[in-house]
């Protein structure tokens, strides 16, 4: 096997998925293979349907491929049990969700201290402060979020995202329940924090004008990959 490229921090090698029901079998994803390298941005573009989210959830490692490999930073996902790709999670990949997956019962500085005290960082309230200040909500640590906009609650998922500073970003439709004002400013802030971090940006999207801001296009159809541009 040719080894991978240095900087090459996602590939995804020849992925199926299928489920089978009473009804018979279904392909979702056909042969899917693609790499990235370190700080590259690219948006997962295609029909409702056509696997995008499901595509997604296996390069986090979230779902399990019928066949095929997911490299992450040159660690085969599939080649670990469940604990220790949860425990590359969360060492190496953030997520942002459309429904911004906040916990009610804590404030906004709490979200976002939540993955660094999981890694044991004894700075875990100064690091998420100053990323909070870097979204522009250092006037609402102690909201919870039912009490922000969706943009904001946005911002602290951003916050929360990013805070590890993780090789991978993973956004599933980020701006999918915002009005546009507001998802445009969310946008530009993931793009700004995604420079300013070097993450590698992997985003789900149906706004044609968001997928013309990354560097890469990867089209699925029917759950192939019908374009790469």
């Amino acid at each position: 096997m040719t080894p991978a490229p240095a900087n090459e921090i996602i590939a995804v090698r020849h992925v199926f998925k299928s489920v089978t029901d009473a009804t018979g079998t279904l392909d979702i994803l056909r042969d899917i293979d693609f790499s990235l390298r370190r700080g590259q941005s690219a948006a997962i573009v295609g029909a409702s349907g056509s696997g995008k989210s499901t595509l997604l959830s296996i390069i986090a490692g979230l779902d399990v491929p019928s066949k095929g490999a997911v490299v992450i930073d040159g660690v085969d996902l599939f080649a670990l049990d469940e604990d220790q790709r949860a425990a590359l999670r969360a060492e190496k990949i953030g997520f942002v969700f459309q429904s911004f997956q906040l916990l009610g019962n804590l404030t906004a500085l709490e979200n976002v201290m939540l993955p660094l005290e999981l890694a044991g960082r004894r700075d875990a309230r100064q690091a998420a402060t100053r990323m909070l200040e870097r979204v522009g909500l250092g006037q609402r640590l102690s909201h919870y979020p039912k009490v922000l906009s969706g943009g904001e609650q946005q911002r602290v998922a951003l916050a929360r995202a990013f805070v590890v500073h993780p090789a991978v970003l993973l956004a599933d439709e980020p701006t999918g329940s915002l009005d546009f004002a507001t998802g445009e400013k969310v946008m530009e802030l993931m793009f700004e924090l995604n420079r300013e971090l070097g993450t590698t940006l992997v985003l789900v999207t149906h706004d044609r004008a968001i997928a013309a801001r990354c560097e890469h296009r990867i089209t699925i159809e029917a759950g192939q990959v019908a374009s790469v541009d």
